[in-house]
């Protein structure tokens, strides 16, 4: 973060963006050692070449039958510990993947600490286009739920990035067409529960049909990364009945203009969906859920207020507005940075000194070549809006915006922070705000200013978190 900021303000923004970054939520299991067989199958995300997270993850675990009746929930021996020690990251410096100068320097390096992984297969995928890897582990997870009987329970872990991690597409559908297919919806400006319409409509296991194919009792722990915390949105729900058809898999490629773009089998396999020939995913009131039970342990909300209970410690005045924030990354920028502006000029029923946290998921429409992420593109728009609307004297404003997995794009930073000053520092290093924000490129522009947020991966993804500090 720049250090032009006066230290104690500075001090007290850090803290709040690590209390909401890093939420008092659980973040992998521990599982018993029990006269019970224990076989399990994980793909976990992989940032980056460098980066192993085992939280961010699509689990399935299937507890064999005892000789006695089914275990419970409670009797399965699910132990959930918050000491987040013994996760294992292991982080490439930034400056190694061509970062600059100032972004590496403000980074914070995690060694890495291996944590076994016991009775655990993990697989190793990638993540926002799936892979290779990802298609061998969603294989391997519907061969052990096809070797299941009715007396077993399968425990399914569901996190951020599941979407990509459980890559079984349909029978007509190749794993090279299902990433086209991915990378295209990625850069159409689609939300999140767009993209997993369309995603779930080709695949094998997500809305609802993995919950098709576990003939057992299913639990599903589930934390959310989708904005309002809809089950059938997070990890595409891979156990829990499907709103959406084939219809409207076919209406969001047409509304953002990639119906013509997409891979023939993928247009093949919707027409026929839509037309009837193919079974659409489970709807509510299929008796496959009558066997299943869904559990939230863990969101936006959660995180966002974990940060105004920090920021109230602090003696700000904090709340949490809403978890409901969606649209364009620059727009919302722009009227973040007038909350920031009312509250400043008294044009608001807040006083300073105010915290406002705003939690949610925007997008980025690509124009330019340039490279950053959401959260830096929503903050260096905000920058830009700030610098438009003189502020009175003493006045101290600051716009942050981070990813609580602690990765906006494809970048080493969690996000970004703006203030009334910087456009004026960017000029006096000869860098162009409004150049960068029409080129995407927040990332650069930020960590030549020392403004990047960088706190490696935190292992926990629930959306983001938007902060608007007045003093």
């Amino acid at each position: 973060m720049s250090s032009s900021l006066p230290e104690q303000l500075r001090n007290d923004v850090l803290t709040v963006l690590d209390a909401g970054s890093v939420p008092s939520i659980p973040t992998r299991p521990c599982w018993p050692t029990s006269p019970c067989r224990m076989t399990c199958c994980a793909s976990a995300r992989r940032r980056t070449p460098w980066t192993t997270s085992i939280a961010s993850s699509s689990w399935v675990a299937a507890r064999r039958a005892r000789p006695w009746p089914r275990p419970s929930m409670r009797s399965s021996g699910i132990v959930w510990p918050r000491d987040r020690s013994t996760s294992s990251t292991a982080t490439r410096p930034p400056a190694a993947r061509g970062d600059c100068a100032t972004a590496a320097a403000a980074s914070l390096i995690l060694r890495s600490r291996p944590a076994p992984t016991g009775p655990i297969r993990l697989v190793e995928a990638g993540h926002p286009v799936p892979d290779a890897a990802g298609l061998a582990g969603s294989e391997q997870i519907a061969a052990l739920l096809g070797d299941l009987t009715e007396r077993d329970l399968a425990i399914v872990l569901i996190s951020g990035g599941g979407s990509a991690l459980l890559p079984l597409p349909a029978p007509s559908i190749s794993l090279a067409d299902y990433r086209q297919l991915t990378d295209l919806l990625l850069r159409s400006g689609a939300d999140i529960t767009e993209i997993n319409t369309v995603r779930k409509h080709c695949s094998g296991l997500q809305g609802g049909q993995l919950a098709r194919l576990a003939r057992p009792q299913v639990a599903t722990l589930i934390l959310s990364d989708v904005v309002g915390t809809p089950l059938d949105a997070i990890a595409s729900g891979p156990t829990v009945p499907d709103r959406s058809t084939f219809g409207d898999a076919w209406d969001i490629l047409a509304r953002y203009g990639i119906a013509d773009e997409v891979p023939e089998s993928v247009r093949g396999h919707l027409a026929r969906g839509a037309a009837g020939d193919l079974p659409d995913t489970p709807k509510a009131g299929d008796p496959i859920f009558g066997r299943v039970n869904n559990v939230i342990i863990g969101d936006n909300a959660i995180a966002g207020r974990a940060a105004v209970a920090e920021a109230q410690r602090l003696g700000f005045h904090a709340t949490l507005l809403t978890t409901f924030v969606q649209g364009e990354a620059r727009e919302v920028g722009r009227a973040v940075a007038g909350l920031a502006q009312g509250i400043a000029t008294g044009q608001s029923d807040l006083r300073p000194p105010v915290c406002l946290v705003l939690g949610g998921e925007t997008t980025v429409t690509i124009r330019g070549g340039g490279m950053g992420g959401r959260n830096q593109e929503l903050a260096l728009s905000a920058a830009i809006a700030l610098a438009g609307h003189a502020l009175p004297e003493g006045c101290q404003v600051i716009v942050g915006s981070l990813g609580t997995d602690g990765t906006d794009g494809p970048t080493s930073a969690a996000g970004g922070i703006a203030t009334p000053d910087t456009l004026r520092r960017a000029a006096a290093a000869g860098i162009d705000a409004r150049t960068a924000l029409a080129g995407n490129d927040s990332y650069h522009f930020l960590g030549a200013l020392g403004d990047l947020l960088i706190t490696g991966p935190t292992q926990t993804n629930v959306n983001d978190l938007i902060f608007v500090f007045v003093r």
